[in-house]
């Protein structure tokens, strides 16, 4: 019988590559959310959350849109959200033709602040990600990490 090997495979260039992309993010992220913190009292999820509904047709989205949206388990959505709501950020709908669907709706409120984090937002890009690559390398990453996501 053959022994298959328990040794990991970390010199192998698509683990490197993945650990890139996880510290990449992560980094990225932590100092992102630090200077939202900072200059808005915003933690990032919540910036996560009214971004996607800004983006989003009439303001609104179905709370498991948000969920699938960024990234986040439906019962931290509930929670998440609950905190937005409490914060006159966002407010809760019912869909007037499915009585078990939630909307989730950026209140004017909401707007104001997303656009000052954006503003904050627009300034982090510029110095952590637009100075340092071309427009080219820009458009280049967007379209691989584009077909990274799409769904299989």
């Amino acid at each position: 019988m053959e022994q298959v090997s328990t040794a990991c495979p970390s010199s192998d260039e698509r683990v490197a590559l993945f650990a890139l992309l996880l510290d990449t993010n992560a980094r990225l992220s932590r100092s992102f959310a630090l200077r939202l913190e900072e200059n808005c009292a915003m933690p990032l999820a919540w910036f996560e959350v009214l971004l996607q509904l800004r983006r989003a047709p009439e303001g609104r989205l179905r709370m498991n849109q948000v969920a699938e949206a960024i990234v986040h388990s439906t019962g931290g959505t509930t929670r998440l959200i609950d905190r937005l709501e409490r914060a006159g950020l966002v407010v809760r709908e019912l869909c007037p033709t499915d009585r078990r669907a939630i909307y989730v709706v950026i209140t004017p409120r909401g707007n104001v602040q997303l656009d000052e984090a954006l503003r904050v937002h627009m300034d982090y890009l510029e110095e952590h990600v637009s100075s340092r690559l071309t427009c080219d390398e820009r458009s280049a990453l967007a379209g691989l990490l584009s077909k990274l996501n799409e769904a299989r």
